[in-house]
């Protein structure tokens, strides 16, 4: 949920920003699949799945940015946003890119750099789940209930400074919620769950108001407007809901891996002496 891509122009092709996105989605796609690779001809285990995931997110972040997608332009415009800044940022997250980078890189300067900027303390205050909150569901709010939409689709300066943004804040709350790799702070699941849910309301009124009146600057066709809201609405359920998914998971995993240190630890200790 953040800053959602918007047409410059029936008659342009892509702007500057999406060509830099496409290009940059597809080279850490391409380097992802490098690094796990590298790691598996070490002897290394790394899932496939998440090689899959990864690039999925890659290409559809390329497919989305490069314009080709079908309905009116509002409705083309919420299934960029959906798949820009909502589906590809968790296809990204849940393939854990930072422990990757942190494996494949081995010991030595740049692991430790890396290490260091992620549990830094301006990235950690950056992943903090109501901060990240507030800079994507409010972006998207001062985005869609102010003038900015409709300035964005007449300056392609401007356009090309708010997509790639769009990206980057989605990214920022999904690795703030699902925290899958290392950080300077692991926030509890009540934290991030109830971050989620407060963004999620935030996302569906946005929708409703949007059903009811477009973007103010802007003159959509009724079918194209509604059509495009209701991609926004239930879409954004869907991943929200996926969202709740991989935090749920990680709850019950955390749970099983303290479980067994505590019994390890009762194991190792010694009998008491009754004699």
């Amino acid at each position: 949920m953040t800053l959602a891509h918007v047409h410059p122009g029936p008659a342009t092709g892509p702007g500057t920003g999406q060509l830099l996105t496409v290009v940059a989605a597809l080279l850490v796609a391409v380097a992802y699949l490098l690094s796990a690779g590298r790691l598996r001809r070490r002897g290394d285990a790394w899932p496939r799945w998440r090689d899959v995931s990864f690039t999925a997110g890659g290409v559809g972040t390329a497919w989305a940015s490069w314009g080709a997608v079908p309905g009116g332009p509002f409705t083309g415009h919420m299934i960029q946003h959906l798949v820009v800044g909502m589906a590809a940022p968790l296809l990204f997250v849940v393939a854990r890119p930072l422990t990757l980078a942190l494996r494949a890189l081995g010991p030595g300067r740049a692991r430790r750099g890396l290490l260091v900027l992620a549990r830094s303390r301006p990235v950690g205050w950056l992943v903090l789940p109501p901060l990240a909150a507030l800079l994507d569901v409010g972006g998207l709010w001062l985005l869609y209930r102010t003038e900015l939409f409709a300035a964005v689709r007449q300056h392609p300066l401007l356009h090309g400074v708010v997509h790639p943004h769009m990206l980057a804040a989605g990214l920022v709350f999904t690795f703030a919620v699902c925290q899958l790799d290392p950080v300077r702070r692991r926030w509890s699941v009540a934290v991030r769950g109830a971050t989620l849910l407060a963004v999620g309301a935030a996302h569906a009124v946005l929708a409703k108001t949007l059903y009811a009146s477009p973007p103010p600057g802007t003159d959509f066709a009724a079918a194209d407007l509604h059509s495009g809201v209701q991609w926004m609405y239930y879409g954004g359920d869907v991943v929200d809901a996926a969202l709740a998914v991989v935090l749920g998971v990680g709850w019950y995993t955390a749970g099983g891996r303290a479980r067994a240190r505590r019994t390890r630890r009762g194991a190792a200790r010694p009998a008491p002496n009754r004699g």
